[in-house]
């Protein structure tokens, strides 16, 4: 999956157009990927390479690439491709930040998971809900039916 189209608002993409979103695990900089995760996103700090590696293995992975093929951002998605699929690791690089990127890798991953019919995505954000909702991500209507099984610490 490549996709080089124009983001959904035309013109005011602020040079979005410019990027490639693929999901061919190739392309990935994981030793990039892993350096975004594990220095500067909250939710992943100090995160080891062999679990990056590992999460990145069992999962539907995105890459969004400048012209000459470096890396700007990524997204993961763990799904069975049949009935659930969970959105998370959404990182933009600070330098490419600001341009809709964030909108238009989610904009990409709802539209490539479409022709699976899944039930239900999920998603975490603690800052990003706008963003989000701009994708069609909506609050969770009934959280009492989600439970959470955490690793004992």
């Amino acid at each position: 999956m490549t996709s080089t189209t124009r983001s959904e608002d035309g013109n005011r993409n602020q040079g979005t157009d410019r990027y490639e979103i693929d999901t061919d695990p190739g392309r990935l900089d994981v030793t990039l990927v892993h350096h975004w995760l594990s220095t500067d996103a909250f939710w992943a700090l100090g995160r080891s390479r062999d679990l990056v590696e590992r999460s990145m293995d069992g999962s539907l992975n995105f890459g969004v690439y400048e012209a000459d093929g470096a890396q700007v951002a990524y997204a993961r998605v763990v799904t069975d491709r049949a009935t659930f699929a969970w959105l998370c690791d959404v990182y933009v690089d600070p330098a490419h930040r600001g341009r809709g990127l964030g909108v238009r890798l989610a904009t990409a991953v709802r539209d490539h998971l479409a022709p699976y019919g899944l039930k239900r995505t999920l998603l975490a954000t603690l800052d990003a809900h706008e963003l989000y909702a701009k994708v069609g991500f909506v609050p969770v209507p009934d959280p009492e039916g989600l439970m959470v099984l955490n690793a004992e610490r």
